[in-house]
């Protein structure tokens, strides 16, 4: 492996501050970021990212490449909770299975922000359309999940309403803001569009830092129950997402021209939601334990990521 491209990623200063983050909790510091204000930068985020793609997406022309984005990124999304489910519920019971099978398919929306940064970096682009691949991602691997715990569980009392829980994967703030942003940066007049560039594009890499920062406090508060779950969550929690993106990195190549796009896709694939399907899961399958599925996407997931898996997946790709 590239030991420099490793090293340039661990140097990042955005995982840097997330690094300060989990250390903060290491040494019972009291440093945290005030809530409203974690919430204000997680919407930014997502603003900034939506809106960019739709203005990339608008200088787009609809093309094979994007079908097969959609059609990779629908596919990944059915084929990941399907295979986990089964490896799962060799150790655990089919509710809390079927809820990280959903998660594992599912995307995680902070680590494609951190992935936008990751290309930038290396200045390498992707199409806006893979904002939209993202958001679309979200509700295959929910209904999944939910549907093989209805078809697996002995008891029958799984609450299955395809309505419902599709409703909430698709109006899920953060899937509903992105998606919005993304319409809103493609119909938006191109003039008065650059008058919100240094909002949505200068101090981004600021903001960015600042959410890693609090992703490193929250990250290190969780490891603790994660652990207490014994090893087999912990051991699938770090190879499967890797497994994921690896896959995903060297398939795409008969599918996708775009290194940008290729990588992005190896990201989602290798993702786990900790937003999302903790939300629908709740209305969908309440006997699901988020103190297990939460921390395993959180902590230990997302970190290794955005440590190690990125610079393995681009080489990959490269």
């Amino acid at each position: 492996m590239n030991l420099n491209l490793l090293v340039e990623n661990l140097t990042n200063p955005a995982l840097l501050f997330f690094v300060l983050g989990l250390l903060s909790v290491r040494f019972k510091s009291d440093l945290k970021i005030p809530e409203n204000s974690s919430k204000f930068i997680s919407l930014y985020l997502l603003f900034s990212i939506g809106f960019k793609g739709g203005q990339e997406l608008a200088h787009s022309t609809f093309n094979l490449e994007i079908i097969w984005a959609i059609i990779l990124g629908f596919l990944i999304a059915v084929v990941i909770p399907l295979y986990t489910f089964f490896i799962l519920k060799q150790k655990l019971n089919i509710e809390n299975s079927g809820a990280i099978a959903a998660s594992y398919g599912s995307v995680s929306a902070v680590t494609f922000v951190t992935a936008v940064s990751f290309l930038e970096a290396h200045k390498e682009t992707f199409g806006g359309h893979m904002v939209a691949v993202m958001a679309l991602m979200e509700a295959p691997a929910i209904i999944i999940g939910v549907l093989l715990i209805k078809l697996y569980a002995k008891e029958q009392n799984v609450v299955l309403s395809f309505g419902s829980v599709i409703k909430h994967a698709v109006t899920n703030g953060s899937v509903f803001l992105i998606l919005g942003s993304l319409a809103i940066g493609f119909f938006a007049n191109e003039k008065e569009a650059m008058g919100i560039k240094p909002f949505t594009t200068d101090i981004f890499k600021g903001f960015l830092a600042l959410f890693l920062l609090d992703m490193g406090i929250i990250s290190g508060k969780k490891i603790g129950d994660l652990i207490k779950n014994g090893k087999f969550t912990l051991i699938f929690s770090i190879l499967i997402p890797l497994l994921n993106g690896c896959v995903v990195a060297y398939v795409t190549q008969w599918f996708l021209a775009s290194t940008g796009d290729r990588f992005m896709l190896a990201v989602l694939a290798a993702s786990a939601s900790y937003i999302a399907v903790p939300a629908a899961m709740k209305i969908a399958v309440p006997k699901a334990n988020p103190g297990l599925f939460i921390p395993m996407a959180l902590a230990i997931t997302f970190p290794i990521n955005i440590t190690i898996g990125m610079p393995i997946y681009y080489l990959i790709i490269n």
